[in-house]
């Protein structure tokens, strides 16, 4: 791949702030490197990779030149400067909920459907919500091998997801509750320390926002538009990474040793299979590494065609950062 000039939207949040983590441990080819940020922080100069950094506001003098354009400033900030970026000749890979149910926009995670990033004209990529990537990884492998019909997941979503204000309320909520005192809440839907929480909105029938994503994505991604998928969304008290347990049912009759071979020869994907006290795979374990954590992998005992998963994966970056720069790095290398 040659140099590329690279441009960061959303530079001083969690997940910009990973991307450039990413890029540099990827040793992704830097011509120049532009970060921005909202128009309160612009003039502030930021220290990365060696060299420092004066954060500028969104304009089209900034993207001026800059052959792409990696987005982690929330759907709106998305919706306004991502087509401006890629009709200026970047390719736009945003983070963002903003694109990611439009016909015309793929929306990717490498390791399943890289094929999706041929022959797009619009030139922007949406980059799919944290707990579907990790999910899709560790079913597409399987879905080839057995034809995946239906799953029911269950999530356990860190606090990171969020972001860093969430953190900080939740170790004020953890110091509180430890000192006796009564915690409070203004950006956690309730009190999160010792405790657990549905924590996106919701519509009058029921389903949450999150919920609804990881339905249409999972379609979406997997080329499957009737693949019947039932989650449940749920904020735990963990700092980083999101657990899954996932009950999938396939076409074929499963065994737990063909889906530990099967997944042991999938590209972003580290088999767990010791089984017992303490040896599944765990957030703590996997947060600040690329792989998704595959174990607990167990046949359903009155269904020969089902299998049972505990999928752990770090949120931030392979739910985010890092597959937006597999994306780059698969269009452009």
């Amino acid at each position: 791949m040659k140099p590329q000039h690279v441009a960061v939207v959303g530079a001083t949040g969690a997940v910009g702030q990973e991307m450039l983590r990413v890029l540099a441990q990827r040793k992704f080819p830097l011509a120049s490197l532009r970060l921005i940020a909202s128009p309160a922080s612009a003039g502030r100069v930021v220290h990365f990779d060696g060299n420092d950094y004066t954060l500028v506001a969104a304009s089209r003098e900034a993207f001026a030149g800059v052959d792409l354009a990696l987005f982690s400033a929330g759907a709106s900030i998305s919706r306004e400067w991502g087509p401006i970026a890629a009709s200026m000749g970047a390719l736009v890979v945003d983070n963002s909920s903003a694109f990611r149910q439009d016909p015309e926009i793929p929306l990717v995670v490498p390791e399943v459907n890289a094929h999706a990033l041929a022959n797009n004209r619009r030139r922007i990529v949406a980059n799919p919500n944290c707990s579907t990537i990790q999910m899709v990884v560790a079913l597409e492998p399987l879905h080839k091998a057995f034809g995946l019909e239906q799953v029911i997941v269950s999530t356990y979503q860190a606090i990171s997801g969020k972001g860093a204000r969430a953190l900080d309320e939740f170790d004020q909520q953890t110091r509180d509750v430890a000192a006796g005192k009564t915690p409070t809440h203004s950006v956690l839907p309730g009190i999160l320390a010792g405790n657990l929480l549905c924590d996106w909105k919701h519509t009058d029938d029921g389903w949450s926002e999150e919920e609804r994503k990881m339905v249409l994505e999972t379609r979406k991604i997997m080329g499957l538009p009737e693949l019947a998928v039932s989650p449940t969304t749920v904020r735990v008290p963990v700092r980083n990474g999101h657990s899954e347990s996932v009950w999938a049912r396939f076409a074929k009759p499963v065994s737990r040793n063909a889906v530990i071979e099967v997944l042991r020869g999938a590209p972003g994907v580290t088999v767990v299979s010791e089984s017992g006290p303490g040896l599944h795979p765990q957030p703590r374990a996997a947060s600040g590494l690329d792989d998704v954590f595959v174990g607990r992998i167990r046949e359903d005992a009155s269904n020969s065609h089902a299998i049972q998963l505990f999928v752990v994966s770090d949120n931030v970056r392979k739910g985010a950062a890092l597959n937006a720069v597999q994306i780059a790095e698969r269009v452009l290398g």
